[in-house]
């Protein structure tokens, strides 16, 4: 079975950058802007507005047990999402079988479950990641023009948004401790030295899953 780390995050928190180092220290391919970009070509749809869905709580414009008892008619925008949500799904899968790899978000722990990944949560303090979005410019190119305040709301918003589309595909509590095999602080800490000290669980053992996992 291929070695698969899955990377959950909290926005600021470094989980993209964190999953890149560990790809590189450890040979594995790295998956995460390129999935929205198969998305888009399966579905001829716009790099840009697949990025809107992404990540996103489908939004229903009636309540979903309503539409199934009263109105037949359907939902095109929610079709949309599940659409999409779909395809991802389908890519995430195809990937994981095709090589040894790094995902990051995307529901990949929970999608990939039955293969066993190395599942890791990244989060950090709200200062940290403040400091660490106005140094990388993550997502906007206007975070710079952003008071603190704005920030900190547009990170909560963003975090919130990750949190109820994890939790409408999953099931499952976006975060919890239970789902993740590994939870990383990165507060304060320089993303070179975890990625060193992470993948040093894989290089330390021959089965770093079955050493890090309660059997």
């Amino acid at each position: 079975m291929n070695r698969i780390i899955t990377i959950g995050r909290e926005f600021g928190s470094g989980g993209r950058e964190l999953g890149r180092r560990l790809s590189e220290r450890l040979g594995l391919a790295y998956y995460d802007q390129e999935i929205i970009e198969e998305i888009a070509e399966q579905t001829s749809l716009s790099k840009e507005y697949v990025k809107t869905i992404v990540e996103k709580r489908p939004v229903f414009s009636y309540p979903i047990h309503t539409a199934r008892t009263l109105y037949p008619q359907t939902n095109p925008v929610m079709e949309q999402n599940l659409e999409i949500y779909s395809k991802q799904h389908q890519i995430i899968k195809d990937l994981a079988e095709e090589s040894e790899c790094v995902i990051v978000g995307r529901c990949a722990d929970y999608i990939l479950r039955d293969m066993e990944p190395f599942r890791i949560f990244v989060f950090a303090d709200i200062e940290s990641r403040m400091q660490r979005t106005r140094e990388k410019s993550y997502g906007d190119d206007e975070v710079k023009g952003l008071s603190d305040k704005d920030l900190k709301r547009s990170i909560e918003r963003i975090d919130r948004g990750r949190a109820k589309y994890y939790e409408f595909y999953t099931g499952q509590k976006w975060g919890a401790r239970l789902n993740y095999d590994i939870l990383v602080n990165t507060t304060g800490i320089h993303l070179e030295a975890v990625a060193e000290h992470v993948a040093a669980l894989f290089g330390s053992c021959r089965d770093p899953y079955k050493e890090a996992k309660p059997q």
